[in-house]
């Protein structure tokens, strides 16, 4: 964030220097002239001021401001003067004084008053007065439109005085903004974003912020946050556990002989003695399983699912018979993802479909599956479109993004 800091900074020297260089400005009309009372005092300010006498200054603006009978243009050019040498000391509260009364002021021009409006928020930034800063930036905002160097100051002015939740709102409608524009979100944006997401405990946030990071910043650290937390994130439901090991599998983080064993059992518990079967010999392929003091206990596991396979393909008429009169479409999700780890990949994807059409008890989940199957049948860009209309908050919209960052990253 310190490039942003510096931004700021040099920002608000512009300014105060574009404070110092009109705080005598040609008279708009005849009748816009400085009589030598008020005249005098103030060219004593402004000679004070290049010198860097900022109490000299001041003293000499307080006796201009205290000559009586003023015109309004001569108030007008005090309180321009007090604003430049508020600004130019870091008198914070004295510059806003002043600055809010030339914003108010008919005389001064637009432009002029956007760039006092920033002055104002990067003071009150810098000086670490942060509800000012927000206040400040929020009425810039709103009379110039969208400008990045001052959203990224408000989000920093949030995020510092700890309202997480501003902070993450302003981060996230920005980073919306790039992405719809189609460059891709700053690094440092995600993490702001996922700091402040940390803090609220928001751990589907979190999740789709790591998705962000690992799609456009493909870490492995990252690929280790989002499957941590998919890990411990209490809203995924206990139904997608095999689907958090399988893409742990993929993610190449799988790397202990229980992780497998679980990993099999619940393929088996799922009724895909073929799936289990395939998580298994790739174990066996990484060297994860066959090593070890289990490798005994691994092989008769492995010889019991080798049985259910053949058990399955067996049954696998009278399972489809079964599932057609089953009340939701769970069953048939199982039979046809069978039929397709069994190598029958049409008939298999269309008793998938039936299913979907049916209802499955968790539509989310029954997309999920339905994009892996697409997925083992070799139809990766099917699987993609598949992938991207999973939604909801329980950890499958997760998982498939991670599925649709794999399978994107193979083209």
């Amino acid at each position: 964030m310190s490039s942003c800091l510096f931004r700021a900074g040099r920002l608000a020297g512009a300014i105060v220097a574009f404070s110092a260089s009109a705080a005598l400005v040609q008279p708009a009309s005849a009748a816009d002239t400085l009589s030598m009372k008020v005249g005098k005092p103030l060219q004593q300010a402004q000679t004070a001021l290049a010198a860097h006498n900022y109490a000299k200054a001041m003293s000499a603006v307080d006796a201009a401001a205290a000559v009586p009978g003023k015109s309004e243009y001569e108030d007008y050019t005090i309180t321009q003067m007090r604003a430049a040498v508020a600004a130019q000391s870091g008198n914070v509260a004295a510059a806003t004084a002043a600055y809010d009364k030339l914003i108010a002021s008919g005389r001064t021009p637009k432009d002029a008053k956007l760039q006092m409006m920033m002055a104002e928020a990067t003071m009150a930034y810098t000086a670490k007065d942060y509800p000012r800063a927000v206040a400040s930036i929020e009425r810039y905002l709103k009379a110039a439109g969208s400008n990045p160097a001052m959203e990224t100051l408000l989000i920093q002015s949030y995020y510092l005085q700890r309202d997480y939740a501003n902070a993450a709102r302003v981060q996230q409608a920005q980073i919306a903004e790039e992405i719809k524009a189609g460059k891709a979100p700053a690094e440092s944006q995600l993490q702001l974003l996922a700091a402040c997401q940390t803090q609220q405990k928001d751990l589907t946030g979190l999740n789709d912020t790591y998705v962000q990071l690992v799609s456009y910043y493909p870490k492995p650290e990252y690929w280790a946050l989002i499957l941590h937390g998919l890990m411990v994130d209490p809203k995924v439901s206990p139904a997608l556990q095999l689907d958090v090991y399988r893409i742990r599998q993929a993610a190449g983080v799988l790397t202990a002989p229980a992780d497998y064993m679980d990993m099999t059992e619940l393929a088996m518990q799922a009724g895909l003695p073929q799936l289990a079967l395939d998580l298994m010999n790739a174990g066996y392929a990484g060297g994860v399983l066959g090593k070890d003091a289990g490798a005994a206990r691994e092989a008769r596991l492995k010889a019991m699912v080798v049985k259910a396979v053949s058990d399955r393909k067996a049954a696998i008429a009278a399972d489809e018979a079964a599932a057609q009169q089953a009340p939701t479409g769970n069953s048939l999700l199982t039979v046809g993802y069978n039929y397709v780890t069994f190598g029958q990949a049409d008939k298999g994807l269309a008793i998938m479909r039936q299913g979907l059409a049916k209802g499955p008890l968790d539509p989310n989940i029954a997309r999920l599956h339905y994009g892996l199957a697409q997925m083992a049948a070799g139809r990766n860009a099917d699987a993609v479109a598949t992938l991207k209309t999973v939604g909801g908050d329980n950890g499958a919209r997760a998982i498939a993004q991670l599925w649709v960052l794999k399978l994107s990253a193979h083209h």
